[in-house]
C-alpha cells in the first residue's frame, strides 16, 4: 500500500510541477512594461535629418545585396531545369 502512495504522490508533484513550469517562467522573466503616457518620450542623441541618409544606404545597400542574391537563384535555377530536361542516356546492352 506504502509504494502505491508514494507512486501516486510522486506522479501527482511531477505532474504539478510540468504544469507550473510555465507560470515560473513568465516570473523569472517578466515582461517589461511600456513608458506612461504622461512620461516625456526619449530624445534620440542623433537628429532624425541626419539618420534618414544613413538609413537609405543601408536600405539601397541591402537591396542590391538581395537582387544579386534573386540573379544567381535565378541563374542557378535555369541551369538545374536545363539539366533536368536534357535525356540521360541509359546504359544499353
Amino acid at each position: 500500500m506504502n509504494t502505491r502512495f508514494a507512486k501516486l504522490t510522486l506522479a501527482a508533484l511531477i505532474s504539478a510541477s510540468i504544469g507550473l513550469s510555465p507560470l515560473t517562467a513568465m516570473a523569472v522573466d517578466p515582461v517589461p512594461t511600456p513608458a506612461p503616457a504622461g512620461a516625456p518620450a526619449a530624445v534620440p542623441a542623433i537628429p532624425a535629418s541626419a539618420a534618414q541618409p544613413e538609413k537609405a544606404a543601408k536600405k539601397s545597400k541591402k537591396q542590391a545585396k538581395k537582387d544579386k542574391k534573386a540573379k544567381k537563384d535565378k541563374k542557378k535555377s535555369k541551369k538545374k531545369t536545363k539539366a533536368a530536361q536534357e535525356p540521360v542516356a541509359a546504359p544499353q546492352q
